[in-house]
């Protein structure tokens, strides 16, 4: 499945920014950073869940914001984008 992440992480102390780096080492072991604080990956249900179960164990609730979309289909169907694109197509080949 395609899920999309987007966190907004307060970082008003040394705390916050500790778990604004975690949050995103956890997104980059599990999918690709296409903006600052969103991630795309394609994941299986077991790969989904323990995200998921990392990230909710990781960001303070009364404080920051965690979204995690679950996409319909595959992204080539349902993503534009424009200007820079630094995304990798980890279907094809990763050598030319």
């Amino acid at each position: 499945m395609d899920v999309l992440v987007a966190y907004d992480v307060a970082t008003d102390d040394a705390e916050g920014r500790r778990r604004l780096r975690h949050v995103a080492t956890i997104c980059l072991n599990y999918g690709q950073r296409v903006q600052k604080s969103v991630f795309e990956c394609t994941l299986n249900e077991v790969q989904y869940e323990q995200m998921k179960h990392h990230l909710v164990e990781t960001i303070d609730a009364s404080k920051d914001s965690l979204r995690i979309y679950r996409l319909p289909a595959r992204r080539e169907g349902y993503v534009e984008h424009f200007g820079q694109n630094a995304t990798v197509d980890f279907d094809g080949p990763l050598v030319v």
